[in-house]
Parts: C-alpha cells; structure tokens; sequence
C-alpha cells in the first residue's frame, strides 16, 4: 500500500538542510511537489540558488529518507521555474533560524533584529556570510557578529 502524501510530506518534513541542520528542507521551502506517478513517487526540489552546493546533497538525503521507509520507487526532480523566494520559508523555519542565531530573512533587505539580543541596531559587515545565501552583520547593541539569511 503507497503511503499517504500527507504522511511523505510529514517524511520529508524531517529532513534536515544540510548547511542549516535545524531547518527542515520543507521549512526551507524547497520541496515544491510530492506526488504518485503509478507506482512512483515524484519529488520536486528548487534549490535555494542554481549554484547551490547542497542540492545534489538534499536529492540524495530526500531520496534515502523516502526509501528508508519503504518508498522503492522514487525520482527527484530539479525545478527550477519558477526561482527559489525566501517568501517560502515557512513561519516554523523562520523562528528555527532566528533561535539558531541567524537572523531570518526580511523584506526590508535586512535583519530586523538581532538574533541573539533583540537589539535593533545593526551594522552589515559583508554581503558574504558563511554561505553564499547568507550575508554577515553585527549587533551594535551587543557587539555580536551574525548571519542574516539573504532575501531572493
């Protein structure tokens, strides 16, 4: 008997990003689609950036996650129409990310607060954080350097 989609989105819902492990890849917004094709199940991921050096790794911890749990007949799927927003990070992975020091992503272009104070008053070290969606700030409330997950 196939699984449920609710169930595989549950699944997937636990498949941590691999270079923000307290986020899941569904928080993260990048599975677009789960659906049965007959017998197989279809997963379509948009990575975050076409460069991103994590997508074939979260293709393959989608998959093994899926096949862990019986699911033999899996295809994975890069869409990349349209383009990855930080409009699809979902509430829970925002607050993930603000509780694991990165402050999450605001349309202003950037941070609202510091994640580790609150403070309001910050300064943008560099556009380039640790990762290339990241861009590197610091709190002039408690000196504390961060990262800020970019808006796209």
């Amino acid at each position: 008997m196939k699984p449920q989609l609710a169930e595989i989105w549950d699944w997937l819902d636990q498949v941590p990003d691999p270079e923000i492990p307290v986020i899941s890849v569904v928080d993260l917004g990048i599975v677009r689609e789960v659906k049965w094709a007959g017998n197989t199940l279809e997963v379509a991921l948009t990575p975050t950036y076409s460069g991103c050096p994590a997508t074939s790794i979260i293709a393959l911890d989608v998959e093994t996650a899926l096949r862990e749990r019986g699911v033999d007949a899996v295809r994975i799927r890069t869409q990349i129409s349209p383009p990855w927003t930080t409009d699809w990070l979902s509430e829970k992975g925002r607050a993930r990310l603000q509780e694991y020091g990165i402050a999450p992503p605001h349309p202003a272009g950037g941070p609202e607060k510091c994640p580790r104070c609150g403070g309001h008053t910050l300064t943008r070290i560099s556009q380039f954080g640790s990762t290339p969606c990241k861009a590197h700030w610091r709190c002039d409330d408690c000196l504390e350097p961060f990262d800020y997950f970019k808006c796209i």
